[in-house]
C-alpha cells in the first residue's frame, strides 16, 4: 500500500476505538493479531481476530463508556506500518480491579502509542503501548494487583 493510504487508516482506527465497531471488517484483517501487556498483569498478551478485538474494545468501554481518543502525534506511516501517539479521556464507571470506590465518576486521561502493520489496506498486526502507570494513578490505585 502507499504511504498515504496507510496514513489514511488512522481516522477509521480512531473511530473504531471511539465506539464504532461497524468499521471493523473494513480495516481489520481476518488474521489480525494484537500484542499488548495486560494492564492488570493477568490474561493473555495477545488478541487474535476481529471479534476478539471488538471484545477487547467493548471491555474497555464498559469501564469507561464515554472513552474518546485523540491523536497527539501522527499518523506516521510508511509502506508497511502506521503509528500514532494518542491521548484517551473518559469517565470511570467502575469494575477495574483494585480501584477505590470513590473513583467512580472520576474523569481520567491516559496516553499510549499504537503501531500497526498494514497489508492490503487492512491492519494485520498491532502493538499497543499504553501508559499503565498513568492509568492507575488517574484511577487512584495505590497498589498494583498481583501478577497472576
Amino acid at each position: 500500500m502507499s504511504i498515504a493510504a496507510n496514513a489514511a487508516l488512522a481516522e477509521p482506527w480512531k473511530d473504531l476505538w471511539n465506539g464504532d465497531p461497524s468499521i471493523t471488517e473494513k480495516i481489520i484483517a481476518e488474521q489480525f493479531v494484537a500484542h499488548a501487556a495486560p494492564m492488570t498483569g493477568i490474561g493473555p498478551d495477545s488478541v487474535r481476530g476481529r471479534e476478539a478485538l471488538k471484545g477487547w474494545i467493548s471491555g474497555i468501554r464498559a469501564i469507561l463508556p464515554d472513552l474518546a481518543f485523540d491523536y497527539d502525534v501522527g499518523p506516521i506511516a510508511n509502506e508497511d506500518y502506521m503509528v500514532v501517539r494518542w491521548k484517551a479521556r473518559g469517565t470511570y464507571r467502575g469494575g477495574w480491579p483494585g480501584t477505590p470506590p470513590e473513583a467512580v465518576g472520576r474523569a481520567i486521561t491516559f496516553t499510549g502509542t499504537d503501531t500497526l502493520r498494514v497489508v492490503g489496506g487492512q491492519f494485520t498486526e498491532y502493538w499497543a503501548n499504553a501508559d499503565s502507570l498513568l492509568f492507575y494513578q488517574e484511577l487512584g490505585i495505590r497498589e498494583v494487583p498481583p501478577m497472576g
